[in-house]
This record gives structure tokens, sequence and C-alpha cells, in this order.
């Protein structure tokens, strides 16, 4: 009977069986573990870790104030359309067309006119300019506090404005 015999040393083989094991303690080794398996607090002498920095935070919309606080409603006629200022979005609503929508950046003033410039959810431009001045939507016998006008890609809308929760509503006594 022969026997095999494999061609590296008895030191060798030693060597090499050692080297799995002692890695896998040399990685267990580098992090501290308290007696219940948690991580435990690094040595007095260890160096302290960088500190880990905040993570970006969009910022909130700064709040409009004075004519153009809280949430807004513009309409038009000819054609039909619809807004909604709200806190964080702009929804701009026509019959013929999927509601488009926008993050609410806060609107600019310039003079008289508070104008916000976002980008809808498809990637199109959108300008709303709110300015204060009685309207008419041509349509009925109401009176708004505002005028409004819409950009939205290419079209111009026109229409009349409010603070949504003094819209005026036909039938209801004019304040």
């Amino acid at each position: 009977m022969r026997a095999v015999f494999n061609a590296k040393s008895a030191p060798a083989r030693l060597r090499d069986a050692l080297i799995v094991p002692a890695l896998i303690l040399g990685l267990t080794a580098c992090q501290p573990q308290a007696p219940d398996g948690d991580q435990a607090e690094a040595p007095a002498d260890a160096p302290t870790p960088a500190p880990t920095p905040p993570q970006a935070v969009a910022p909130e919309p700064p709040a409009p104030t004075g004519p153009f606080a809280g949430e807004m409603r513009a309409v038009g006629t000819e054609p039909f359309w619809g807004l909604r200022i709200a806190t964080t979005e702009i929804t701009l609503e026509r019959p013929d067309a999927p509601p488009s929508k926008a993050p609410n950046p806060g609107p600019s003033l310039d003079g008289e006119q508070a104008i916000w410039r976002t980008r809808t959810a498809d990637g199109g431009d959108m300008m709303i300019t709110l300015w204060q001045a009685p309207c008419s939507d041509g349509m009925s016998d109401l009176t708004y506090a505002y005028q409004a006008r819409v950009q939205s890609g290419d079209e111009t809308l026109s229409g009349c404005a409010g603070k949504a929760d003094a819209m005026p509503r036909e039938g209801a006594a004019a304040p």
C-alpha cells in the first residue's frame, strides 16, 4: 500500500490551517461586544469616531404672510380650470386633462403680486401670479378678492382667486 502525501511541508500545512481561524478572530476583535452580544463602548484610549453628518432635509417652503397667507384657490372660465395652492403642493385641474401637481416652493413677492414658480411632476414649468384686485368670473355675479394668472407650459389661464376659506359662493351674502 502506498501512502499519498501532500507536497507541502508540515509547517506550511499548519500555517494554512491557522490562517482562516486567525482572520475570523481578527475581524471579530475589531468590534467590541458587551457580554449580551450588543456593541460595547470603545476603550477609553480608542480614537473618537468621526461625527455622522446630518441628513439633508428639504426645507419647508416659506410661509407667505399678509394677504397671501393660508391656502389659496383660483378658478377660471373659457376654458374652465381650478387651482389649489396648499402648504406643500399646488394642483391645477382642467376638465380635459389629468390634474397637474407640483411642489409649493412658496411665493416671491413682487410689489403687490405674489408669484409661485415651480415644476410639475411631468417636468413642465408652472408660474402662478396672484394680486389683490376685485375680480368677476364673467359667468356669475360673484366677486373675488384677487385676480389670477397661471402659466403652465405654453398655456396662459386668467381668472379669479381668493383664500380657500373665503371664496365667494352662489347665494351667499357678500361680506
